[in-house]
């Protein structure tokens, strides 16, 4: 035991961690406390899913994904490699949500059809960010803290707000870009060279 860990030589689990025994974590998967993984979740290899977060049934969570303490992750989810989840973020799954129908009669799982989240390769959302069902984060994009996500982000896309717009434009360090010239953007941190095409921002060939 190391601070309420059971170690094993493939995941980590805390020992007041709520994992389903039909959930499968990679090896070297940190589950810590208080922490709820329910069935058929499925996480890779080297993820860190952080006190009380919330995975739901049968989400799908790649390589090296960190999820924040107490985030929500409702299914059907999917959340590909090097995705963050920053502290108490939220991703929903009911577009018209209500408690009872229009009769008044308590709504079950039968009654309605959830809209699961998709977030691509090495997207970031910061603390507190709400993401409405059935929307997609594009690769390498960063929703800002406190975002309100209504739309799908682009690759790249730095968003932020209630509704979220973009704000500009980020690369895979996770910093903001700087224009280098018309249509091309550069990271200060690692000098990668990126161009915009219509809507979008993608690599720069040269």
């Amino acid at each position: 035991m190391t601070d309420g860990l059971s170690v094993t030589d493939g995941p980590t689990v805390a020992a007041t961690a709520d994992v389903d025994h039909r959930a499968v974590l990679g090896p070297g998967t940190t589950v810590w406390q208080l922490a709820q993984i329910r069935e058929n979740a499925r996480l890779g290899s080297g993820c860190i899913v952080g006190r009380g977060a919330y995975v739901g049934p049968g989400v799908v969570i790649g390589d090296n994904v960190k999820l924040q303490n107490y985030a929500l992750v409702y299914e059907p989810a999917q959340l590909e490699d090097g995705v963050f989840i920053g502290p108490a973020v939220v991703l929903t799954n009911d577009t018209y949500p209500r408690s009872v129908d229009a009769s008044g009669k308590l709504k079950r799982s039968s009654d309605w059809t959830p809209k699961g989240i998709v977030v691509r390769e090495g997207a970031s959302l910061g603390a507190r960010a709400v993401v409405v069902a059935g929307r997609v984060i594009g690769r390498w994009a960063l929703v800002a803290a406190g975002a309100v996500v209504t739309r799908d982000v682009p690759d790249f896309a730095l968003v932020a707000g209630v509704p979220a717009r973009r704000i500009g434009w980020v690369g895979r360090a996770g910093e903001p870009l700087v224009e280098a010239s018309a249509g091309r953007w550069r990271c200060p941190r690692s000098g990668e060279m990126y161009e915009e095409r219509g809507n979008a921002l993608v690599p720069a060939a040269d």
